[in-house]
């Protein structure tokens, strides 16, 4: 090959480069400002029903961070009826419930490695089924075979009942004790604590 044949052809690769880079910005999932993922352009992110949120805690070795939808309750009966008892639930709206360890832990009873993570739940009346998937940038549903198929464990948590109803899903992290936090969930009239603690 000569060197103009050499040059047209650099020239064919680097346009379909370009057209490929094109593309993916256009389609690639957007990353908001607090570092949590989420489906499609953040302009039509804004404009979803449910407002998207994180919480965010730092214990010995980094900083561990949740990010979720937030659907309200808006007058519907929730637990039990809107979230079927022994069925799997997204834990929020939209995309999945997101969780980030910067360092081996246990969430809800269940050993991961530092990285992503999506969560999900099992409710049930008395306890909730708490489940790690290795999947973080996933839409919250369908929890069909292919999704459980990623799930790295499941831990069982209390459910209590709340006197005074939240009107949005809160997720909330405090600080337990140096290398621990708590999980705080509470909709409606639920209320469960999922602890996340280093190993």
């Amino acid at each position: 090959m000569n060197l103009n044949g050499s040059r047209l052809l650099a020239a064919v690769v680097l346009a379909a480069v370009l057209v490929a880079a094109r593309r993916f910005t256009e389609v690639a999932p957007a990353q908001g400002s607090d570092g949590c993922w989420f489906q499609g352009k953040s302009a039509e992110v804004a404009q979803r029903k449910s407002p998207h949120d994180s919480a965010s805690v730092a214990l010995d070795g980094g900083t561990v961070k949740v990010c979720y939808g937030r659907p309200h309750q808006s007058g519907r009966e929730i637990m039990g009826k809107l979230v079927p008892y022994g069925e799997p639930w997204r834990m929020g709206a939209d995309e999945a419930t997101a969780i980030h360890v910067p360092f081996p832990a246990r969430i809800a009873g269940v050993s991961v490695e530092p990285g992503w993570y999506s969560l999900y739940a099992v409710p049930g009346d008395k306890q909730w089924q708490i489940v790690v998937n290795s999947v973080s940038q996933r839409w919250g549903i369908p929890i069909d075979e292919k999704v459980r198929a990623k799930d790295v464990g499941t831990g069982t948590v209390a459910s209590e009942h709340l006197a005074t109803p939240a009107e949005m899903l809160t997720i909330g992290l405090a600080a337990a004790s140096p290398t621990k936090a708590m999980m705080d969930i509470a909709w409606a009239n639920t209320h469960v604590r999922v602890p996340i603690e280093k190993r």
